[in-house]
């Protein structure tokens, strides 16, 4: 079923008599639940745009390539960067902003300026039992009473169907420049990208790969903004991070950089995974902690994103790595393969508590996405 309005999608899920897999552009199959399907991707546009309040407001279905054109018209960008999971999934269809703003996607800008939970102003959705729900709107300091915004960001789809959500927005930069440094382990990777987080000089993207895209470790520190300014902050960060290792400077974008485009691409969308065989999780952990928890994982390779705060991991097919890692302070999630194990880390029983009490709320019937961030056991395409 693929609704052409938010009244439509309203009487579907009012009439509904059994449960409905929600999803936007279909390319970020992540969980499996049963149902009928149930697109948002006819529910498209952008309606409203306002560049001198740096606010766009879109249907659901809206692409975010279209989103993205528009806002480069007037220099402006999302801020937050989101991830295409079309590669690492294999999937085909446009991401639509509904599924972004549902699954809180959110790329390596993320460590400097925030999730898209952080800038999401407003939501209109459809509850369980059909019901249009309005919360928030254009500006940031504008709710009262629950915060439903946030509530949304990263539900998947459970609480309710996103029908168009309104989001602040960013002005582009001039030029990026990029520290990087080269043949560090791990440990010594993250100890040099949390210097140049705590350093004056504003970094807005921190990744190490043991293995990179031209074979050798490499650790990777952007720095956005006017050109001049951006050459002055590389300099000094390669001063201060030189005690580290061997460094060098890219100012500017090129065809096959790591400090280009292209390059933070490769970061964002986890490419170095996509063609390759194995199970991909996803895990979210102190930096502090990073280096250990890999060491013992047994992983055909690895990505550490957000300074080390955000671990990719390509496991052998089959492998449970919650099982591997043992209990500690962060969350992995399965987001490729073939596991029996939960696709989302289970809840502390205080906290599953209160998202269960939230279902009841939102969906008393278990219509929307059903089971598909409960904490059973999950086969993933």
């Amino acid at each position: 079923m693929t609704p052409q309005s938010e009244a439509e999608l309203a009487e579907i899920i009012a009439g509904t008599n059994g449960p409905l897999h929600i999803t936007g552009g279909g390319t970020r199959p992540i969980g499996q639940t049963e149902g009928t399907g149930l697109s948002t991707s006819k529910m498209s546009g952008i309606t409203l745009y306002e560049p001198g309040a740096l606010t766009i407001v879109a249907k659901a279905g809206t692409p975010v390539a279209e989103i993205e054109a528009e806002l480069a018209k007037e220099n402006q960008r999302l801020a937050f960067e989101p991830m295409d999971h079309r590669g690492l999934l294999g999937t085909k269809g446009e991401p639509t902003i509904g599924g972004v703003v549902a699954a809180n996607v959110s790329g390596p800008r993320r460590i400097a300026v925030g999730a898209c939970r952080d800038f999401a102003l407003g939501v209109r959705f459809v509850d369980g039992a059909g019901t249009i729900i309005k919360n928030g709107g254009r500006v940031m300091k504008n709710v009262t009473g629950y915060d439903l915004v946030k509530l949304m960001c990263g539900s998947y789809g459970t609480l309710g169907v996103l029908t168009e959500v309104s989001l602040k927005v960013l002005p582009d930069v001039e030029t990026t420049g990029c520290v990087l440094l080269h043949g560090l382990d791990d440990a010594t990777a993250i100890r040099a990208m949390s210097a140049a987080l705590g350093s004056p000089f504003e970094a807005t993207g921190v990744a190490h790969f043991p293995k990179s895209m031209h074979g050798d470790p490499v650790t990777m520190i952007r720095i956005e903004g006017f050109e001049k300014s951006v050459t002055y902050r590389a300099d000094k960060l390669r001063d201060l991070l030189s005690s580290f290792g061997e460094t060098s400077i890219q100012i500017g974008d090129t065809d096959d950089g790591y400090g280009s485009k292209k390059g933070w691409a490769w970061v964002r969308d986890v490419t170095a995974f996509a063609d390759q065989p194995g199970d991909v999780w996803r895990i979210s952990a102190k930096p502090s902690a990073a280096a250990a928890l890999t060491a013992g994982l047994g992983a055909n390779a690895v990505q550490y994103d957000w300074g080390g705060g955000l671990i990719w991991a390509l496991m052998p097919e089959g492998t449970d790595l919650r099982a591997k890692l043992g209990p500690f302070d962060g969350h992995a999630t399965l987001i490729r393969g073939k596991v029996n194990a939960p696709t989302f880390h289970p809840e502390p029983a205080p906290l599953a508590a209160i998202t269960a009490g939230l279902r009841a709320k939102f969906d008393p019937r278990g219509v929307l996405n059903p089971g598909l961030m409960q904490a059973k056991p999950a086969v993933v395409a």
